[in-house]
């Protein structure tokens, strides 16, 4: 089986509502790159990254030359020959590889007649847990979903949440709001599902010192962790030492270097492993047997996923031993997706692995086309930018927090 040609097609899939960061906005919209491998047998490998357009489309097609007649199989040669740590400097490919390896597995599973879990050793559990991932949200300017500002609002969305996909865990995107607001919400969600676990997640908006008050304010409830409350390695070293929740990040170990410095320093004790962000599935699990070794958690990151990207962290979850925690998903706030069947179910606040081979998923080619046709409607977004506060932009630590009351 050899590669004979590469395909990429930009999508935009509507949200429930618009969703609220520390760094800016999801518009309304997820835009996301499916890539397809095609080989010479006529099978086709399926894979996701996010953003898109006619540059990253370009990108993928212009791996073609480095991976024609390439046999999918061979996934360490693809490793070296799309993301040479040298040769790559100035074209950093990893995200590109990342979504060509997910189609290389996929169409390596599907010759096989195995699943991309097996890949990398096979599955030790066949459904996956995921947390219910709240954000403050704009409502939607036609359906008026969505608007969730205050403590009780958050509350109301996580009860909706659960009812309807059984969640246990509550994730809650923060950072946006002055972290007092953070607080009270988190309280609130403790007081309201006394059973279930959370975590607070304010994408590094906070200094340290910040950090720390908000940290030993919520310190009392049954947290999972405190996710990226600071930038960088040294602040989470200091903010570890100082709190008494684990302390857990996605953005500042996401390759092997840092992996090694964070065991160095004692950094972080949770890391949020990403199917795109590590570059590629089994980066990742490398990434996560290697915690494993020095018994730290490892949990699977959600980077605003398609139906092809969740199988892949499927796998990823399915084939983690010490997969500690839920998973992340901004899943559930998609209106519909591009795969055959549409949107993957969740049942009891989980996701059961595909059964098929490969990544287990097909493409729906009218629900591509339909959505190939609305990202051309629409366009992208500035997803560092707020359409609600013009001229506002992020800064690290964060000082300029919205008002919650507008």
């Amino acid at each position: 089986m050899k590669i004979v040609d590469l395909k990429a097609t930009t999508v935009a899939v509507p949200l429930e509502a618009p969703l609220r960061h520390a760094a800016g906005a999801h518009w309304g919209r997820f835009i996301r790159t499916i890539v397809e491998v095609i080989t010479d047998e006529g099978i086709i490998g399926l894979g996701e990254m996010g953003g898109g357009g006619e540059s990253a489309e370009a990108a993928v097609r212009a791996l073609l030359p480095y991976l024609e007649g390439h046999d999918p199989l061979q996934l360490e040669q693809l490793r070296w020959k799309i993301m040479n740590p040298t040769a790559s400097l100035y074209n950093n490919r990893m995200q590109l590889h990342a979504a060509i390896e997910m189609a290389c597995m996929d169409a390596a599973g599907k010759k096989l007649g195995i699943r991309a879990c097996d890949l990398i050793g096979g599955a030790i559990r066949e459904t996956i847990p995921f947390a219910s991932y709240l954000f403050y949200r704009y409502p939607h300017e036609a359906s008026g979903q969505g608007g969730e500002t205050s403590p009780d609002e958050i509350v109301a969305h996580a009860r909706a949440l659960k009812a309807q996909h059984g969640f246990t865990s509550h994730k809650l995107k923060g950072g946006l709001f002055p972290p007092d607001h953070d607080i009270e919400t988190v309280r609130a969600l403790g007081a309201a599902f006394p059973g279930d676990r959370l975590r607070l997640d304010p994408n590094a908006a906070w200094s340290v010192e910040e950090a720390v008050r908000v940290g030993r304010a919520i310190e009392h409830l049954n947290n999972d962790y405190f996710e990226d409350p600071t930038w960088g390695l040294e602040g989470m070293r200091r903010l570890r030492n100082l709190v008494r929740i684990p302390t857990a990040t996605n953005t500042v170990v996401v390759n092997f270097e840092q992996l090694a410095t964070n065991l160095r320093l004692e950094a972080v004790d949770v890391v949020l492993l990403d199917t795109t962000f590590w570059g590629g599935l089994r980066q990742a699990h490398k990434a996560g047997t290697v915690l494993e070794t020095f018994q730290y958690g490892a949990a699977v990151h959600s980077s605003g996923e398609l139906g092809i990207q969740l199988a892949s962290m499927l796998h990823l979850g399915a084939a983690l031993p010490n997969l500690s925690f839920a998973a992340d998903a901004h899943y559930h706030h998609l209106t519909d997706d591009i795969i055959v069947g549409g949107p993957l179910r969740y049942v009891g606040g989980a996701i059961a692995l595909p059964q098929g081979p490969g990544l287990g998923v097909e493409l729906d080619r009218d629900k591509l086309a339909r959505y190939a046709e609305h990202y051309r409607e629409v366009g992208g977004y500035t997803y560092d930018r707020d359409p609600g506060r013009p001229g506002w932009y992020s800064i690290l630590p964060e000082q300029r927090f919205a008002d919650p009351r507008k």
